[in-house]
């Protein structure tokens, strides 16, 4: 949608609230980097970014002031049990963290580590705060909806006083070895390490201390103010308690509480995941150097307008799932906390040795993952391939939900349609030219004062017959709505909060108020039952009027966006349900809320049988794939966030999140024809296909543009729409495995080194269809990699390239570098129609490419479309063949189960 900054309204109603709105803020031309922290602005970063350097400094010599009591240890039913103990001081201070190592039936390994005095609420809180007293321990009733089975045959094949090595995992190949002092652990496949934790002795749980309070000192005029002791030495704890940035203050009752830890994958070079950033696919180092970034990967969802590219900076969403890969091998992590998370990315390669024969250099990537609170919680996965990492990943998170076949369709969307009449006209004229859609979209103008579940009495008078006339074309409607609730008196949705108590609360235990686009408002607390219960009610057709069945929703602003909050959101020491400070779960927010709405969509009509809910979020966690799609913000028409789109979906798509997209033609801006017509070709490969522009811009409908470029941009639309029936296909492998929508080289060619951080062409499900697109503004060719010697074949004319390696693929502005590997068979349906549902009983083509042995094959997904019917049998699943050998064209159904119990509907 759009970011906190100052419109250029038409509205003369609104300008007394845009004349407030300027004493917060001023116009904005690009994120105003200055408003989020650095790591050396943000105190737990900071501290524990400084302990990575002094261990690094001390080399061999230093020693992590952890270690497991050996007496403690215990090991039953696949599980391990003991306590870690943390020195304090050489007089033998000391404090209890209780680990749990749990190895499950999936081959993953749990790593959990609390912190017994706040576990057991013995410590005690300032400024008489109502904050919980224990180490948030809830992301997991968010995040995971299974595969926590653990594995009973797992078992201690050694124990000493030194170590305990656990044998786990399918057929026993997975060892863990745990060392006592210091704790560590090595993860091991076949005997081979793969992934160590605290190999570099970087674990750090700042345990709760009591703050000293220190009389004040006069500081006479000339001297300087000598540096305060502590009771940890030369440890900086400025920012252990109260904590300002940008004029806010943090009032952190619970003192310091930050988890740290490092996670080595030795032998690997690239690591990939941890969305959402604007970098590329292969993750870049960042302690310096050239090309690399100085600052850590910040996760810390935030509302970033036109957003830097090529930056670690945090964006909208969080998924702290890593995945390390090398030839043939690949292993992951996923971190487990909601609080703001950095990560730190070292590269260390070992010099070759010129006297090792045939032994090239060898690199280490090494990371160091810290979160400002919450438990240490850190899930194991040890592949080896992509696909099995992913798949286990997605056994604890859950797998994308099917969508319906018109949410991977075209999605015509701008701030803001003005009337119910602008949006019929488009229709209309989107059937005058022929042009393929299937969505329209309404932004917050729609609304009577930004109130949602309200429609603007004068410009949207009838949206009864503004549903009915897209349903009529077989369309849909999205329309927005927000978690900030207007506050005024008289609208029953924030009459009905504030009565209910379902808000979020400040650190006083009061309404939190804060400012978004209705002025004064207040947020409502999705992390609450009655709070989900009582949002899902405001859905039901009687209660939001207006909506229709083939109305769909957008969730915006959802981090959630505070225009004068701390970094443009809540402040951390807010109170969530059960008084969970806002910092525990700040990253998870957004996922409750969309939630909350799935839930609103799921339940809305008792009569009908239930639609699969669309909702669009722009705020994510892990788990949020089982919701609906995400877009990746604010982004500009320029050249350089086209090229960064795609980097940006890859890596969702690799953290469990492939239903993703980018604004086409850019949200902020206004695109030169060159450019827009080159992203609707690039857009029409992403998972999720919307075009999107703020309220400021020049009308860019595609029928606007003109000659040739709309033309062209119908052309793409067409081959989208052709194409549905393979990337219904892909949506379906997603939703059963986890793997990608569109997916990275590595991912498909896990042996060619030449491939792994290749970010700018990627492969269509798996259909064989290689994708190129054209990024870079005046390019009329691209040089696309060929990944094996297999023959490809252009889409289009059928030219034919083939060899190991890079070729030139001509792209004059009509064409898109769409390449079909040979051996496959895709599904397609070339009927040219208006919108997704009229092409529901077309005939399908199937386009067969060849092997040197003549062979081919590939699959379809069928079902209705809409319902949920599928999990009960209802639909087809056709493998397809072609023999070269005996010229026969063969069809069978996949072998699966048609009723499908492990198919969860994921509800949370």
């Amino acid at each position: 949608m759009r970011s906190a900054v100052l419109l250029s309204s038409r509205w003369t109603a609104y300008f007394v609230f845009l004349s407030a709105l300027c004493c917060l803020f001023t116009p904005a031309v690009m994120v105003k980097t200055e408003n989020f922290k650095t790591c050396d602005q943000s105190g737990f970063c900071k501290r524990n970014r400084q302990y990575a350097t002094t261990a690094a400094d001390v080399g061999n010599r230093w020693v992590a002031p952890y270690s497991i009591a050996d007496e403690t240890i215990t090991f039953s039913g696949g599980q391990l049990q003991a306590v870690i103990v943390k020195a304090l001081d050489t007089q033998g201070e000391f404090v209890k963290l209780p680990v749990t190592i749990s190895f499950l039936q999936s081959g993953t390994a749990r790593v959990t580590v609390d912190e017994e005095k706040r576990k057991n609420g013995d410590i005690e809180l300032r400024h008489n705060s109502k904050a919980r007293k224990e180490r948030y321990n809830e992301a997991a009733d968010w995040a995971l909806v299974g595969g926590l089975e653990l594995n009973k045959d797992a078992e201690v094949i050694e124990r000493n006083k030194e170590t305990t090595t656990v044998r786990y995992g399918p057929n026993k190949e997975f060892e863990a070895v745990i060392g006592h002092s210091p704790f560590r652990m090595e993860f091991k496949r076949n005997g081979v390490t793969e992934i160590k934790l605290n190999d570099r002795g970087l674990i750090n749980v700042e345990h709760w201390r009591a703050k000293i309070e220190r009389e004040v000192k006069e500081v006479k005029e000339g001297e300087e103010e000598a540096p305060e002791e502590n009771a940890e030495g030369s440890v900086d704890d400025s920012t252990w308690w109260d904590e300002s940035f940008g004029g806010n203050t943090d009032s952190k009752p619970r003192g310091p509480e930050s988890v740290a830890l490092d996670i080595t994958f030795p032998g690997y070079s690239h690591v990939y995941g941890i969305p959402e950033h604007s970098g590329p696919l292969s993750l870049k180092t960042t302690k310096g150097g050239d090309g690399n970034y100085d600052e850590p990967y910040r996760m810390y969802n935030a509302d970033v307008f036109e957003y830097i590219v090529d930056s670690p900076m945090t964006l909208y969403g969080s998924i702290p799932f890593m995945q390390a890969h090398k030839k043939d091998s690949t292993v992951g992590v996923f971190w487990l906390n909601g609080a703001e998370t950095w990560v730190d990315v070292i590269k260390e390669t070992e010099a070759h040795n010129p006297l090792s024969l045939g032994i090239g250099s060898k690199t280490d990537t090494k990371t160091h993952w810290v979160s400002e609170g919450g438990l240490l919680d850190v899930f194991v996965f040890l592949g080896p391939t992509p696909t099995g990492v992913t798949k286990a990943y997605g056994e604890l998170t859950g797998y994308t939900q099917l969508p319906q076949d018109f949410a991977i369709a075209y999605h015509q969307c701008r701030w803001n349609y003005v009337t119910d009449d602008d949006v019929k006209d488009v229709d209309r004229k989107m059937d005058k030219f022929k042009i393929p859609y299937d969505v329209i979209w309404l932004d917050i103008e729609y609304t009577d004062g930004k109130k949602y579940f309200t429609w603007d009495p004068h410009t949207f008078a009838n949206p009864i017959g503004m549903g009915e006339q897209l349903d009529e074309h077989g369309r849909k409607l999205v329309a927005i709505i927000d978690p900030h609730i207007k506050n005024e008196g008289g609208y029953h949705v924030v009459d009905e909060m504030k009565k209910k108590d379902l808000a979020v609360h400040n650190k006083d235990g009061d309404i939190y108020e804060g400012w978004c686009w209705p002025g004064s408002s207040h947020w409502i607390d999705a992390f609450n039952p009655l709070a989900i219960k009582w949002w899902t009610s405001l859905f039901k057709y009687s209660a939001f009027k207006g909506s229709l069945s083939n109305t769909f929703i957008w969730n915006d602003m959802n981090e959630p966006s505070v225009f004068n909050g701390p970094e443009t959101t809540m402040p951390k020491d807010n109170l969530h349900h059960g008084n969970w400070e806002h910092r525990d779960l700040h990253n998870i927010n957004g996922m409750t809320f969309h939630n909350a709405t799935y839930q609103a969509l799921l339940t809305r009509a008792k009569s009908e049988a239930p639609q699969r809910p669309f909702v669009l979020t722009r705020s994510f966690f892990a788990g949020s794939q089982r919701l609906g799609a995400m877009w990746t913000g604010d982004n500009e028409a320029k050249w350089s966030h086209l090229a960064a789109s795609f980097p940006m979906v890859l890596a969702n798509g690799i953290a469990g999140f492939p239903f993703a997209g980018a604004d086409v033609g850019g949200f902020f801006g206004n695109p030169e024809k060159d450019l827009l017509t080159r992203w609707y070709q690039a857009g029409a490969f992403y998972p999720f296909f919307r075009g999107h522009a703020h309220i400021d811009t020049r009308r860019r409908e595609p029928y606007l543009i003109g000659t040739p470029y709309t033309e062209i941009i119908t052309q793409a639309l067409r081959l989208r729409y052709s194409l549905l029936p393979a990337w219904y296909t892909a949506f379906h492998e997603a939703s059963v495995n986890g793997t990608p929508i569109i997916r990275p080289h590595y991912f498909v060619y896990p042996s060619d080194e030449a491939g792994f951080a290749i970010d700018d062409q990627f492969f269509v499900g798996g259909t064989g269809l290689l994708v190129h697109p054209v990024v870079t503004e005046g390019a009329t060719s691209v040089e696309a990699y060929l990944p094996d010697d297999q023959v490809y074949y252009d889409y289009f004319t059928y030219k034919t390239y083939q060899g190991h390696g890079t070729h030139t693929i001509n792209a004059p502005l009509d064409t898109i570098p769409v390449l079909m590997q040979a051996g496959h068979i895709i599904p397609r349906k070339d009927r040219p129609r208006r919108s997704s549902d009229l092409m529901r009983y077309d005939p399908y083509t199937l386009v067969v490419t060849l092997d040197s042995a003549g062979n081919a094959e590939g699959e379809l997904y069928v079902d209705d479309g809409q319902t949920f019917e599928f999990e009960q049998g209802a639909y087809i699943h056709r493998s397809f063949s072609l023999d070269g050998a005996t010229q026969t064209l063969s069809s069978t159904d996949f072998e699966e189960k048609k009723t499908r119990g492990g198919r969860r509907r994921w509800r949370l």
